[in-house]
């Protein structure tokens, strides 16, 4: 193979794997989250399934999979309504439940690493993390 060929091909594989629009599936976008929010059975459900004290609906599995990357990378491959959905989801057990909050935190930011990177942010928005 012609190096110059090779060299366009290794080219096109680093692009393509490093892409910079790769984002999240979109499949579950549709999900009522204030109907989940307001449902405390629906909630816990969830919560269980984030934490694997339960089993997990296959939106829950699709959030347990990418919620460690998304909160690593400031949720940069979330669409704007997965944004929109998060910040939802956030401000209201910051604010209605907090026992769920601090055991998701003990979970995912045992370290207060993303606490203190997102603290800022959130107040800004007024969310009290």
């Amino acid at each position: 193979m012609n190096k110059f060929i090779l060299l366009g091909f290794l080219a096109l594989v680093v692009i393509v794997a490093g892409r910079p629009d790769e984002k999240y599936s979109t499949k579950y976008d549709n999900v009522d989250l204030d109907e989940i929010l307001k449902n405390k059975r629906l909630l816990k459900g969830y919560v269980n399934c984030l934490l694997e004290k339960g089993a997990c609906s296959p939106d829950g599995s699709e959030l347990k999979k990418v919620l460690p990357d998304a909160i690593d990378t400031d949720c940069i491959k979330c669409s704007s309504k997965q944004r929109d959905g998060s910040r939802t989801v956030l401000r209201h057990l910051v604010d209605h439940e907090p026992e769920y909050w601090n055991d998701l935190e003990k979970k995912y930011d045992p370290k207060g690493v993303y606490k203190i990177r997102y603290k800022e942010q959130a107040k800004k928005e007024g969310i009290n993390i």
